[in-house]
């Protein structure tokens, strides 16, 4: 531990140091905002529900994680999830939500100056980004999809990645993945949503993009000393893997249901086609486990109603409940196909984050195009269909090559992989001098 001293005493110092600037900034009035208009109550309420609701998913997240891993590493893989609730609500404040959600800079990224320390982010509404809801209340729903975002990446490089890097690695990808991804999808005059490519509630700003940084992050990392190709180790707790759905199910109505930013009919639909797609996902993964010879599995059901949740996320409010179901009965079998693919690979992407996150929200943003209500290739339009599979590519290559980069930068900075005998030992002794006890 005294090796690294420096580095905890560095990071202290940027948080007291951020704590000073939101002291002093504070001081400085903030800049006008749009003409907002009057309050929907009845929008309030539920939209505070909504992101209660996905903020749980993040410790639902870390249930999924932790119930999966080597016994030796449950405590580090879940609280990889639970820190990213600090750092990126502390990021999202500073600077995050102004990179997003701020005043365009090309439709590429929201000047960092507009929203900075959430200055001018109060209880009025917003004409552009939150007209019947206070601006905070907007900006804070949108903190839980960004905190959840590099949590999900965490899945392919778990049991092998120091905790200090891990914490470097979340403010860069933050900064530099997500941030203008959101922008490009989200904000009114991002690039990606003036073309007309539509991503409901995270296709491709959250599933998408830490797919891609979770097969950048197995590639450059490499496979643990204990892997090979067509190897599996005993989950240390299905029962968490259960419980971890089951959060994460509840947790996807605020997520989907929420990005209507509306107690309205839109909220009422995507709610449904969310329950219905992972409902037919779950089922269409064990089945087909089933056809294939394999017993039918506690993990298999688990897996596979978090890939429907993941395909139906950017169609959850285009679609009808009807469709949901071949959402999810599509990707449940792609997402099969690919995790078994893998695994005869030398690819070591340890909770298969890549075949279920980044392939469910490529087949979800492919079906999005095809079947998205009025506008979609089964309507007689090809234009949507052939955005969508640019904004595919652009967004796959983006985060592949971005965190790519990022992972480099920071064993620049500081070595991201333990040394081979903490990783033998267990990270939950070696990172955090703690052990899991069933």
């Amino acid at each position: 531990m005294q090796r690294y001293k420096k580095e905890w005493v560095v990071s202290l110092g940027l948080l007291v140091a951020a704590a000073v600037a939101g002291l002093i900034w504070g001081v400085y009035p903030a800049a006008p905002s749009p003409a907002s208009k009057p309050i929907v109550p009845g929008d309030v309420a539920w939209m505070l529900t909504a992101t209660a609701l996905v903020l749980l998913m993040t410790p639902g997240l870390s249930f999924f994680y932790g119930g999966m891993v080597q016994r030796k590493n449950v405590i580090s893989t879940m609280l990889q999830s639970f820190i990213a609730m600090g750092v990126v609500s502390l990021l999202w404040v500073i600077v995050g939500f102004s990179l997003s959600f701020g005043e365009s800079l090309g439709g590429f990224v929201g000047s960092p100056a507009t929203f900075f320390m959430f200055r001018g982010v109060g209880g009025a509404t917003h004409a552009d980004l939150a007209p019947t809801i206070p601006l905070a209340l907007f900006a804070l729903f949108q903190l839980k999809f960004a905190i959840i975002t590099p949590a999900l990446i965490t899945g392919s490089f778990a049991e092998r990645v120091r905790f200090m890097s891990y914490l470097i690695f979340i403010v860069l990808f933050t900064i530099f993945i997500y941030c203008p991804v959101a922008h490009w999808t989200w904000h009114p005059n991002g690039f990606l949503r003036q073309w007309g490519v539509l991503d409901f509630a995270g296709g491709t700003v959250v599933h998408m993009t830490a797919g891609f940084a979770a097969l950048a992050g197995a590639v450059y990392l490499g496979p643990r000393k204990e892997h090979s190709p067509g190897s599996t180790h005993v989950p240390a707790n299905i029962p968490f893997v259960l419980l971890g759905t089951g959060m994460l199910w509840f947790g996807w109505f605020g997520f989907n249901a929420g990005s209507a930013l509306a107690a309205n009919e839109t909220a009422v639909l995507a709610f449904m086609t969310t329950n219905t797609a992972s409902a037919s996902a779950m089922l269409g993964w064990v089945l087909f486990d089933a056809v294939r010879g394999r017993r039918p599995s506690a993990l298999g059901a688990s897996v596979g109603a978090v890939v429907g949740l993941v395909a139906i996320t950017p169609a959850a409010g285009f679609v009808s409940v009807g469709q949901s179901i071949a959402f999810g009965l599509i990707a449940s079998v792609v997402s099969n196909l690919a995790v078994h693919r893998k695994s005869r690979t030398k690819l070591d992407d340890t909770l298969d984050v890549f075949p279920c996150h980044g392939v469910g929200g490529i087949v979800g943003m492919i079906l999005t195009g095809v079947f998205a209500d009025k506008v979609g290739l089964i309507h007689g339009g090809s234009a949507l269909f052939i955005r969508h599979l640019l904004a595919i590519l652009l967004v796959g290559a983006y985060s592949l090559l971005g965190s790519w980069l990022i992972y480099a930068l920071t064993n620049a900075i500081i070595t991201i992989r333990v040394r081979p005998e903490q990783e033998q030992a267990g990270l939950d002794l070696a990172q955090h001098a703690e052990s899991y006890v069933a």
